[in-house]
């Protein structure tokens, strides 16, 4: 008797993942290993882990150019430090309270959000965060390309001179590209690796990065002390302009991190415990506040040294004259790249994927997926050299971001007072149906929290667009949406309570007589 013919791998059921009994879904069907919630022996995120991971992530590009871009629009060191500190006390304070809830529950942020959302509801901001994800992927790796770049000309000086065969209407050159590949080459590996071991990568980051920071930082000061570079001269506004520029850059601060804000629960579902994550309302404004500072002060001193203010570090490297100076301080800002491009990116996108798609896709399959889309179907090249617009849209998109982690923080603390129930939000008849799926109150409460900010987007996008004083509201954005969805969301859940969602206390694990009564009324229902 022959064996049955093996499934062709060119088939969708092929790629379906072997299917597991859920610890809390009532079927396989919503559910796989990822989504679950992690089990006690994979819980291996320490307080260590949590400090190695925000030094890790504070010592990134974005943070640097975040400080010294404050520089170049005129606001002095004195004006643009307490931004950032600022930013991120609030930012930290989020991050504890969203985070908490992940190491409480040990679920992801895809799964928490429909306890707010509503089941069907919490696909919008999981969507929204996929694309979101796959975007900055994608420009962060053309990023990490140009690191390459640095590190390939430090070594063979020739390399500035490889003949592009590329037209200009490419938007990258041969070497540009051969770069590109190189780097998300050195980058894949990274992605197979798995949450609770990644935390090495970020410890190695936490070590080597910050040290090469430092020396940068003391070459500066050393070339234009700070009695020199570090002056009020470098403060150019004044008046209304210095307060709206000061509001402005908070809140670049703020959204600098408004997604990890959101999806935290991504990684402190690891935690050994919820004390363990406790630490991050420390040291994420320290970290980024150091980081900050280094930034802007390598940023003035830029100014002596150059004439102008530099705020993009990897065109300071380039004016460097040793190559060994070069080749190291651009291996850094690489290593910095590749850490915060994992954990800020291809883990959150993974991460949501798995909700989209549990049947067929787990994290590893997921950062595959992000590293295809992200790294060569966006082509970030493009993105940067001919669509401004469209990276100010990405990054006004934090508009949603703020009233995103507002709602997630005042719906469990608040509203429900932390007693949720677990398994519901893992059965699509569950407590968090709501009204068909959507809690009307968390819709509203982003209406009238997102839509304000709207003209002022638009007129970043295009300057051209005269929204009168509207766009000064896209200037706070963050703040605006957090406090107006957080508020909203508490009043309408206080003037109309969805009681059946409403517990004496959390219910964590999957109670076999409910999932009988789900079974009879999924089978009534098809009926």
């Amino acid at each position: 008797m022959s064996s049955p013919a093996p499934k062709s791998r060119w088939t969708l059921a092929a790629w379906a993942l072997e299917p597991d009994a859920s610890t809390v879904a009532p079927s396989s069907k919503w559910t796989n290993k990822d989504m679950d919630p992690v089990p006690e022996h994979l819980r291996t995120w320490t307080t260590w882990n949590y400090v190695a991971y925000w030094i890790s992530d504070a010592t990134n590009t974005a943070s640097w150019e975040l400080a010294s871009s404050m520089i170049a629009i005129g606001l002095s060191w004195r004006q643009a430090l307490p931004a950032i500190a600022l930013g991120h006390i609030i930012i930290g304070t989020v991050m504890v309270l969203n985070g908490t809830i992940g190491a409480r529950l040990h679920i992801a942020f895809p799964v928490l959000t429909r306890s707010s959302f509503g089941f069907w509801f919490s696909y919008f901001s999981v969507i929204s965060r996929v694309v979101l994800s796959m975007f900055w992927f994608a420009i962060q790796s053309y990023t990490g390309s140009e690191c390459v770049y640095q590190m390939l000309k430090a070594i063979w000086p020739s390399t500035a001179r490889i003949p592009n065969h590329l037209p200009a209407s490419a938007g990258i050159t041969s070497a540009g590209m051969m770069c590109y590949f190189l780097f998300w080459l050195i980058q894949f590996p990274f992605l197979l690796v798995s949450p609770q071991r990644i935390r090495h990568l970020f410890v190695a980051k936490a070590i080597i990065v910050p040290a090469t920071w430092l020396a940068i930082l003391i070459w500066a000061m050393h070339e234009a002390p700070p009695s020199v570079s570090l002056n009020p001269k470098h403060a150019a506004l004044t008046g209304s302009a210095a307060s709206w520029a000061w509001l402005s850059s908070l809140n670049s601060a703020l959204g600098i991190y408004a997604t990890l804000a959101v999806n935290i629960p991504d990684f402190t579902r690891y935690a050994k415990n919820e004390r363990a994550q406790y630490v991050q309302i420390i040291i994420i404004p320290v970290a980024f506040t150091l980081a900050g500072f280094c930034g802007m002060a390598v940023a003035s001193a830029s100014e002596v040294l150059y004439g102008s203010v530099i705020w993009d570090p990897l065109q300071l490297i380039n004016l460097w004259d040793s190559r060994a100076a070069s080749f190291f301080a651009a291996f850094s800002f690489a290593l910095a790249t590749l850490g915060t491009n994992i954990s800020a990116n291809s883990l959150s996108a993974a991460n949501d994927m798995t909700v989209l798609f549990p049947r067929y896709i787990n994290i590893r399959r997921g950062q595959i997926i992000c590293a295809i889309i992200g790294g060569w179907a966006l082509a970030p090249w493009e993105i940067l050299s001919s669509a401004p617009g469209f990276l100010t849209f990405m990054s006004g998109y934090t508009v949603f971001l703020g009233p995103f982690a507002a709602l997630m923080a005042v719906d469990y603390w608040i509203v429900h007072r932390c007693n949720v129930d677990v398994p519901a939000m893992y059965d699509r008849h569950g407590r968090y149906q709501y009204w068909n799926g959507i809690n009307w109150r968390a819709a509203v409460a982003l209406l009238f929290s997102v839509t304000p900010s709207l003209p002022g987007l638009a007129a970043s996008i295009n300057p051209s667009i005269d929204v009168g004083n509207a766009s000064k509201l896209f200037d706070i954005a963050w703040l605006y949406g957090f406090f107006t969805a957080g508020v909203l969301y508490w009043g309408l859940s206080t003037l109309f309570p969805a009681t059946e969602t409403y517990l004496e206390e959390p219910v964590l694990e999957k109670d076999p007589e409910r999932d009988d009564e789900s079974s009879d009324k999924k089978s009534v229902v098809a009926a």
